[in-house]
């Protein structure tokens, strides 16, 4: 969130009991629909990624449709050629990707092996001075590695339980498109629905939410897609061209995981420099480019495409979407992932909206109401 509220039009407050009233109602909203969604986290998943993906189309589809197509056939058009589009990519890419996944998972003792005898060789005492003279690099890193593994294994055992009981692929690849496309054509239907349900006197100030916190999730989630997406490719493409081994898994996944600020950088950042000193070693020179290419990675991120496609102003601090991928990742599994931005800028756009309203209160001025 932000470090200071941003201005917003004077809007006249309800009576003191009418809005009580509603303060009880929407938070009774919220905890109904926070049960629900853990209650029903298994077979969400589709409809979930069904969502995601409208959500994404939308703009394209009202493009299409105020150039004079008709909003069924352009959503009919859109949904079917990005379900041609991931097939065909899932059919090229996904055998590659698997390959190099099992063989990276055989790998890892040999790079393990690699890395503990380059930090404990005596003829580099320099290494010692910087990772500690007390530090045993046998037992430190192999209790490093088995932590890791093991949480690697847990979490992917969590995405996984969250969505096996009731959800198959069969079920995510047929029922995803047609929520997608139900979705898309019937999206403004449904927005004049629910705005009808809103409060008169309320209704203004609904809106003015309901337009900030669109564009919060706009803001992050369309740009942000977009930077995982050239950045995974330019990390997938660079990587393989320097020789390393598992250039495009590693390449792919840093660019998927740099979703999460920071944390995805540095984490693609840290596995493609330990798998180039295991391959590499003593060649500084190829170790230098890997790194060379995050490091430029994160110059155009943070320089060109963040700012051109993100903006500088979504709402979201980093602290708090790490913070809300990780609690609702935890709480729900691969569902929470999807739901956690979209609730992470809601909760943030009603936390600013319900710091300005304290702001103007007598509770902050000491005035007395009129």
């Amino acid at each position: 969130m932000p470090d200071r509220p941003t201005a917003s039009p004077r809007l006249p407050a309800p009576n003191g009991g009418a809005f009580q009233r509603q303060i009880v109602f929407w938070l009774a909203a919220l905890l109904l629909f926070i049960l629900l969604l853990w209650l029903l986290a298994d077979i969400l998943l589709p409809f979930v990624a069904g969502l995601a993906i409208a959500y994404l189309l939308k703009p394209l589809t009202d493009r299409l449709e105020r150039a004079g197509v008709n909003r069924l056939a352009a959503a009919l058009v859109i949904i079917t050629v990005v379900v041609l589009a991931i097939v065909v990519l899932i059919l090229l890419v996904a055998p590659i990707l698997g390959g190099q996944l099992w063989s990276f998972i055989d790998n890892i003792p040999g790079y393990v092996t690699k890395l503990q005898s380059l930090l404990s060789d005596p003829s580099r005492p320099w290494v010692q001075k910087l990772v500690g003279a007390g530090f045993n690099t046998d037992k430190g890193v192999s209790d490093l590695v088995t932590q890791g593994a093991g949480w690697l294994t847990a979490f992917l055992k969590s995405l996984w339980s969250g969505g096996r009981a009731l959800v198959s692929l069969f079920s995510l690849v047929v029922i995803t498109p047609v929520v997608a496309f139900y979705l898309l054509y019937d999206w403004h239907t449904m927005i004049r629905v629910v705005d009808s349900w809103v409060p008169l006197r309320q209704r203004d100030t609904v809106r003015a939410l309901a337009r900030e916190i669109d564009a919060a999730i706009a803001g992050f989630v369309r740009g942000q897609s977009a930077v995982c997406l050239i950045l995974g490719s330019f990390y997938a493409i660079a990587l393989t061209l320097t020789g390393l081994n598992f250039g495009l898994l590693i390449g792919l996944l840093s660019g998927v995981i740099t979703f999460i600020p920071y944390v995805g950088s540095m984490t693609g950042l840290i596995l493609a420099l330990g798998v180039a000193v295991a391959q590499f070693w003593p060649d500084y020179t190829s170790i230098g480019v890997v790194l060379g290419i995050f490091l430029l990675g994160q110059f155009l991120e943070g320089n060109v495409l963040s700012p051109k496609l993100v903006g500088e102003s979504v709402g979201l601090h980093p602290v708090w979407l790490i913070f809300a991928l990780l609690a609702f990742g935890y709480l729900f599994g691969f569902v929470g992932l999807l739901v956690a931005v979209p609730l992470a800028a809601t909760i943030g756009v009603l936390a600013r909206f319900a710091l300005r309203r304290y702001l103007e209160s007598s509770l902050y001025t000491g005035e007395p109401t009129a």
